[in-house]
């Protein structure tokens, strides 16, 4: 089996992206509208055409101009990370554009989206089988990232992507976050030098930064509830203070409306408190 090797271990980054991501000609790629932005940029659809290859969509993530070279590192570390990943629920890297402006990360294009907005636009419309397939996507990828001993520490349901045909990817690979404490997303709360998303996050990286396979089980488990209950956000309006703090210790969210009771079981086992009982991907 394959392992992971971290891009911020090489003495140059930019050989990591040269090691795991394919360098595209700019005159390859069509841009045609702006979908989103990103934390460094716009992020665009648009199209892919190599002589010899079926014309496809791409997703393409912009570095906005003006950039010091730490962000264009980390921007492109995302590449360097998902370059490595090659799995049918892991979002797959097409290539990168490093030798001209604007430098673009461009991945396949997923019809649907984020998985949270594309669940409340969909409220009721789908079979508890349907939403279960969705799950296992989601916990084939998981298994996948954790054999190869990557911990994602973002698993949400705003970072799974989702395509026309309901196949659920893992996607944001961005490591970034955690280790910058200018972001203002209020999903990001400030903790030892860097910034999780509290509500996602298992009590031991929260208090003791400790993210590991066992705290990615954690979120999976509040994964399952946003995809049960129709992309709910998790602790409804409770404050990330409340969400972090003493409920943690013995709080569980409730099982969402019609969710069958075993999927409730499993996600109180992700939620275990002593990381050691939590199931691992291999389980769920």
């Amino acid at each position: 089996m394959k392992v992971y090797i971290d891009p911020f271990t090489y003495e140059d980054p930019n050989e990591a992206v040269r090691e795991f991501a394919k360098e595209i000609e700019a005159s390859f790629v069509k841009i045609e509208e702006v979908i989103g932005a990103g934390e460094f940029g716009e992020v665009c659809r648009g199209r892919l055409r190599v002589p010899g290859r079926k014309e496809n969509y791409v997703a393409i993530k912009t570095l906005k101009g003006g950039y010091t070279e730490k962000q264009r590192r980390d921007f492109l570390s995302e590449a360097s990370i998902m370059g490595q990943f090659q799995h049918p629920n892991i979002i797959h890297l097409e290539g990168v554009i490093t030798t001209s402006c604007p430098v673009m990360i461009l991945t396949e294009f997923m019809e649907n989206g984020a998985l949270d907005s594309f669940l409340r636009m969909n409220d009721g419309q789908f079979t508890p089988i349907q939403l279960v397939g969705m799950l296992r996507g989601i916990a084939a990828g998981m298994k996948y990232l954790s054999d190869m001993s990557f911990v994602h520490r973002d698993l949400a349901a705003r970072n799974i992507l989702v395509n026309s045909n309901l196949v659920c990817k893992v996607s944001d690979f961005g490591l970034s976050r955690f280790l910058t404490e200018s972001s203002s997303d209020p999903t990001y709360t400030s903790s030892l030098g860097g910034k999780i998303p509290i509500r996602w996050t298992a009590p031991e990286a929260i208090a003791y930064r400790k993210f590991t396979s066992a705290s990615d089980v954690w979120s999976y488990g509040i994964v399952m509830w946003e995809v049960m209950s129709y992309g709910e956000r998790p602790y409804w309006d409770m404050s990330n203070q409340d969400v972090g703090g003493r409920d943690r210790c013995d709080y569980r969210l409730p099982p969402p409306p019609d969710c069958p009771a075993s999927l409730h079981a499993l996600m109180l086992d992700c939620w275990q408190k002593e990381r050691a009982n939590r199931p691992r991907f291999s389980e769920v």
